[in-house]
């Protein structure tokens, strides 16, 4: 691989990691890997976005817009 493609590579994949945490996919990531760690069987990916969103709803943070 060269230099060039290696970077773009680099670049690309960082950018790619920024999005998944700014949009909460890579919630759905941490939380299997819990599960996994923890020896749980994990919730449906669907039940688990609801309860992102009651929790969101029920108890909601600051935010600066």
């Amino acid at each position: 691989m060269s230099l060039l493609t290696e970077r773009v590579s680099d670049r690309f994949s960082g950018a790619w990691r920024l999005l998944r945490q700014a949009t909460g996919e890579a919630k759905w990531d941490e939380y299997v890997a819990r599960c996994e760690r923890d020896g749980v069987e994990p919730m449906s990916r669907r039940a688990f976005e609801r309860h992102r969103a009651d929790e969101k709803e029920h108890n909601p943070q600051a935010r600066c817009c």
